[in-house]
């Protein structure tokens, strides 16, 4: 397949740039045969807890598998239930279910995608064992904090646990509050296409908790306080030295190429309300506004992991912009509470109707640093082109 000459993400560019210092962090870790846990993975937990106003950072093997040890630490297993929102990545509501807690999904808000404190709220009323609901596992979908305000309020209303997914959200913050240090535990993911990619997968989990954090190191190796004696049963889930390696090289970077993303998503803004194919007061395409831009809370600090539209005709622009060799995605096809694994759970076609609605029409477009203002202008023109031309 012929790559498209705007990818949806490219990652042959932010290497070249790095290149002699990534190859250079390698070799010091392959001279050294340091592969487990080495000295770069605690340089890297501390580098990142710092960046988040955190105390704690342990690193593990994936985004998944954050989520997955922060639940397990947190000693939710079987006959829990996890408040979860029904639009995100299969991991968030996967995590749950291995712990052989129950996912209860609650619909989103149509502006920000993400968790909405109501339907929370009003899942929390409707529950009648409330004493099963354990925690609320919030996402900060494509690179904003959910309503965490509201969010923590419930959790201290209900006694619950709060456990931030912020996959998509490094550097995100709430106010002036990082994202993942807002709830008891906030999980990061690694995941090449991240804002901060290792070159493989790889994930953490930040804490301001000193107990929680010594749990987590245990969980993650095996459960073993030293080699070959072990206090719990936990599972094989650490972060290799040469992902830390390629991480800690590029977390200098990030910073500065996180304000690009966001200098990015300022230009599309612009073009697409200049070209007429937006409002800012709209929540839903409509015919005369086909295209509704990313919504920013005020006093959040979004990172634009991704920049997604609500659109009309969701499948037939995506394949015009193929046509002209413009990337695009969707984020997420399917909710969670429609997915076939899922299936046991009972939940029905309209049970989360805002969810449902965002999977027919988001449509993530290119955005990342290198990304060019005559590339960007391109990709306006063109979705410009398919509905007024």
């Amino acid at each position: 397949m012929t790559e498209p000459e705007i990818p949806i993400v490219n990652l042959k560019l932010p290497h070249e740039a790095l290149r002699e210092e990534i190859e250079a962090a390698i070799r010091r870790v392959l001279d050294r045969q340091s592969y487990i846990l080495g000295a770069e993975v605690q340089d890297l937990e501390c580098a990142v807890a710092e960046r988040h106003n955190c105390a704690f950072g342990i690193g593990c093997a994936s985004g998944s598998d954050a989520l997955l040890l922060a639940l397990l630490a947190l000693g939710v297993g079987p006959g829990d239930t996890v408040l979860v929102p029904a639009f995100s990545f299969f991991a968030t509501a996967g995590s749950v279910a291995r712990t052989g807690a129950k996912p209860l999904f609650v619909d989103i808000d149509p502006r920000t995608f993400n968790m909405n404190p109501r339907a929370v709220e009003e899942a929390l009323q409707a529950q009648k064992n409330r004493d099963s609901v354990k925690a609320i596992l919030p996402v900060h979908l494509y690179g904003q904090c959910a309503d965490m305000d509201s969010l923590l309020a419930l959790a201290r209303q209900h006694s619950l646990y709060v456990v931030e997914d912020a996959a998509q959200a490094i550097l995100a913050r709430s106010g002036q509050r990082p994202a993942g240090s807002l709830g008891n535990c906030g999980c990061f993911s690694f995941f090449p296409t991240k804002n901060l990619g290792a070159y493989g997968d790889g994930g953490m989990i930040l804490t301001q908790d000193g107990a929680l954090a010594e749990r987590l190191r245990l969980l993650r190796n095996h459960g073993a306080v030293e080699k070959h004696f072990h206090s719990c049963l936990g599972i094989n889930s650490r972060l290799d030295t040469l992902q830390a390696a390629i991480l800690l090289v590029k977390l200098a970077q990030l910073g500065r190429r996180t304000e690009f993303r966001r200098e990015k998503a300022s230009f599309y803004r612009t073009a697409f309300l200049e070209a007429g194919l937006s409002d800012l007061a709209a929540n839903y395409p409509t015919r005369e506004c086909p295209v509704v831009l990313p919504y920013e809370a005020p006093d959040n600090y979004h990172v634009f992991h991704q920049f997604t539209l609500r659109v009309s005709q969701q499948n037939e622009l995506s394949q015009h912009l193929a046509t002209q060799s413009i990337g695009t995605a969707v984020h997420y096809p399917l909710p969670l509470h429609r997915q076939e694994a899922f299936a046991y759970l009972g939940f029905h076609r309209g049970s989360c109707p805002e969810s449902e609605r965002a999977a027919q029409e988001v449509l993530s477009i290119p955005i990342y640093p290198e990304l060019t203002a005559e590339q960007q202008s391109r990709v306006v023109r063109e979705i410009k082109s398919f509905y007024f031309s």
